[in-house]
């Protein structure tokens, strides 16, 4: 009965119930369309991030992490990968080995970072076939000439006026103890000047192992988890299975990023908050003007013996009535656009740099979350607001009210 009140009485208000829809539709697809873009971006900055060079997942010996050195590896290799492989939620793995050494060439050297990774296994968890900027990705094999490639980084390239077919010089100290040198010949060119790797050097892992003088092993697997999978608690549960070796997540791994963009993203939760009161004045502004107008009607319901607490109640009912029907017309008019800004995104005129990933394209997400959260977020502050004016109307006297024109 009340609810059938409730209705009537929006339809007989068509203009204060439009102005107040407004408010409320407006404020859902605002909140609705901020969400999106909040949880789009940091989802976005994340798969840069981890597909660069990271991974979500990473394995090292107990030791490795604290002090690295070149002995320090995973031995059993095989038995790792056989575990890896029969994790369901484990999408791929790469073994990688490091290193840091002197690049040579001509009459010039610099220091660079040395990575050793698997050729065919590096694609599946990074994007680091996709970073050749010029010449070919490079393969497992040696040339004719007995040689090993090598990729190399955009600004060491620079830094010693190497090109595409060069012969490159790489002298450090091998896992042994001895020094460790050898020649590659360089098959392309990786990054950017501002890519985290510009400087550095890329072996076939089984090169890598030559010029350290490993037989076996690896310091670190970076591992790719399905979509939708929690990697901190899929890295707590292969903890449990790996007691011998450390598995942590991207999060720990590179802590100062994910404390930064956890930040970041706190402040854009206060612009939410932000939203979510503005609706509220918005709501609680139009109601409240609604009871104003309509006291000689609550009068006359108060006079033919209606409840205070009924009323109330009707008033509640007519807010949060019109707050769903706006949500839903609201959901309906900003759909298409999320999906577009999912789908298609908005490219920024320069990149931006978020700790130490180039945030390039604007891009939403399109989720139950983002849509229905505002949904909830406004319902209940409509309900909420509703209460104010509505013991406002339970508290008028009918003489009084039905005085008033």
């Amino acid at each position: 009965m009340l609810l059938k009140m409730a209705f009537r009485n929006l339809f007989r208000q068509r203009r204060r119930s439009l102005l107040t829809g407004l408010s409320m539709g407006g404020g859902y697809m605002l909140f609705v369309f901020s969400m999106s873009l909040l949880e789009g971006s940091w989802g976005n900055i994340v798969d840069i991030f981890t597909g660069d060079r990271v991974g979500h997942i990473q394995i090292h010996r107990l030791d490795y992490r604290a002090t690295p050195k070149s002995h320090r590896v995973i031995e059993d290799t095989k038995a790792l990968e056989l575990f890896l492989s029969e994790q369901e939620d484990v999408r791929s793995y790469a073994p990688r080995l490091f290193s840091a050494g002197l690049a040579y060439a001509t009459d010039k050297s610099v220091p660079a970072p040395i990575i050793g990774v698997d050729v065919l296994a590096e694609p599946t968890v990074t994007r680091l076939r996709d970073k050749v900027s010029a010449g070919m990705y490079f393969t497992s094999d040696t040339d004719s000439e007995g040689y090993y490639e090598a990729m190399i980084g955009l600004s060491l390239a620079r830094a010693l006026n190497l090109e595409i077919g060069d012969e490159l010089v790489l002298v450090g100290q091998a896992a042994d103890g001895s020094i460790a040198n050898d020649i590659f010949k360089v098959s392309a060119v990786v990054g950017s000047d501002s890519s985290h790797d510009r400087m550095s050097v890329y072996l076939p892992i089984q090169a890598a192992r030559i010029y350290l003088a490993l037989t076996e092993g690896a310091h670190q697997y970076a591992l790719l988890v399905n979509d939708g999978v929690d990697n901190q608690a899929l890295s707590r549960s292969l903890q449990a299975l790996l007691p011998n070796l450390e598995v942590a997540p991207w999060q720990v791994i590179e802590a100062t990023f994910y404390e930064t963009m956890q930040t970041d993203r706190r402040s854009n939760q206060y612009m939410m908050v932000l939203i979510v009161f503005l609706v509220f004045i918005g709501v609680l502004n139009t109601v409240l003007m609604s009871v104003f107008e309509r006291t000689r009607e609550f009068g006359v319901l108060r006079a033919i013996g209606i409840r205070p607490d009924r009323l109330v109640w009707l008033i509640a009912l007519e807010t949060f009535s019109l707050a769903f029907l706006s949500c839903l017309i609201g959901f309906v008019l900003v759909s298409p656009l999320i999906v577009w800004f999912t789908e298609v995104g908005w490219r920024l005129p320069e990149a931006v740099d978020m700790g130490g990933v180039a945030f390039e394209h604007l891009k939403g997400e399109t989720s139950l979350f983002v849509f229905l959260m505002p949904w909830a977020v406004v319902l209940g502050t409509a309900f909420f607001v509703s209460i104010f004016p509505g013991l406002r109307a339970a508290r008028i006297n009918p003489k009084d009210a039905m005085g008033e024109h």
